[in-house]
């Protein structure tokens, strides 16, 4: 069988251009593999659910009837253990759950302005 010659530069200049359009792609045209993007969905549905329960964590705090105790717990506790200290208050514990939530620890702390000082 007989071969036009242009057919062997076309094979080679199509395999290149597909490799070069898929580097483009991934490197800066924003595609992304399943994997990739079933993580950057967990992580966005992850924070979203934070920003939601943050208000209960607040209103927990605001009607809690040792709040200004404490509300000194937490300010005399070093920063790094701070977090812990809203988790030991109970703030962070969505109600009907068990455990508490560290994130939500953490976004209580900023909406409670208990990292600035």
């Amino acid at each position: 069988m007989n071969t036009p010659e242009w057919l062997k530069p076309g094979i080679y200049g199509g395999v290149i251009g597909a490799v070069v359009v898929t580097f483009v792609g991934f490197s800066w045209g924003g595609w992304m593999t399943g994997g990739g993007a079933n993580k950057m969905a967990r992580l966005m549905a992850e924070s979203d659910v934070i920003a939601a329960l943050t208000p209960v964590c607040i209103d927990m705090s605001r009607v809690d009837p040792d709040r200004i105790a404490k509300l000194a717990t937490i300010n005399s506790a070093a920063s790094y253990k701070q977090r812990d200290a809203v988790i030991a208050a109970g703030w962070a514990t969505v109600p009907g759950t068990e455990t508490a939530n560290r994130d939500l620890a953490q976004a209580c702390m900023a909406a409670l302005k208990l990292d600035a000082s």
